[in-house]
């Protein structure tokens, strides 16, 4: 073997290891292959701030390169959503079983679209979520709390929940309050309590007293760790037993 034919075969060589290397680099970086998207809920009473944070970090996580989308509940647009934005506007009456179940419903709808986006990398903000529908529910009489976690189990377990608090009488300061079904201090604090009852270590619980400046701050450098720690973590499920 001359030595232009070393050259040439062991640059060929180099070349091929080089590209096989790349190609197995770029596979465990490609969004989708390995890494997912988190799954952040805000929860908390009425006019608590909840949709401006939401919005806000998701302006803020897709700024610093982190592509996030917006999910709110209940989603008004669907059939369903359609049955409770009737009922919620006090336009007509339901059952308050069957509105738990709606409500729901409403979720379980959007679960294979939240589920695909998830795995395909995109962080969702959710805008309430299966903690709302327990603790609305849960605080009307005769309706028990295992009842109300029924119809969620299965759902997709949240990576973190942000539950902003706010006392009902500052809450009922606040623009609009009272034009909707629930919107009742007495009914806010009952909701409030359940809500304590509903948290767990994936809680981060925020004053919604606080300017929204300093509360979208504070929660955007919660959510890049989150985000960041959520990646190589299996998608988990509501309220399921171990098998």
């Amino acid at each position: 073997m001359t030595w232009r034919h070393f050259q040439y075969h062991g640059f060929t060589k180099l070349i091929y290891f080089s590209t096989r290397l790349l190609s197995q680099k770029t596979l465990l970086t490609m969004p989708g292959m390995n890494e997912r998207g988190a799954l952040i809920v805000f929860e908390g009473c009425d006019k608590s701030g909840k949709s401006t944070q939401c919005s806000l970090l998701v302006e803020n996580l897709n700024r610093c390169g982190v592509q996030a989308e917006l999910v709110k509940f209940p989603d008004r647009t669907t059939e369903i959503g359609k049955m409770i934005d009737r009922y919620l506007q006090n336009a007509c009456f339901i059952e308050d079983h069957a509105i738990h179940l709606l409500f729901a419903a409403n979720r379980w709808e959007h679960m294979p679209s939240m589920t695909k986006r998830l795995k395909s990398g995109v962080t969702l903000v959710v805008d309430r979520y299966s903690f709302s529908g327990v603790a609305y529910s849960a605080s009307k009489p005769g309706i028990e709390l295992e009842w109300c976690r029924g119809p969620e189990k299965g759902l997709l377990q949240p990576d973190c929940v942000f539950y902003l608090t706010l006392n009902a009488q500052e809450a009922a300061m606040r623009g609009d309050y009272g034009t909707e079904r629930y919107e009742q201090q007495d009914f806010q604090k009952k909701t409030a309590s359940v809500f304590e009852n509903l948290q767990d270590d994936s809680w981060k619980v925020i004053d919604a007293g606080k300017s929204v400046e300093e509360l979208s701050a504070k929660i955007f450098e919660q959510a890049k760790d989150i985000v960041s720690s959520a990646k190589h973590r299996p998608l988990g499920y509501l309220w399921k037993e171990d098998p």
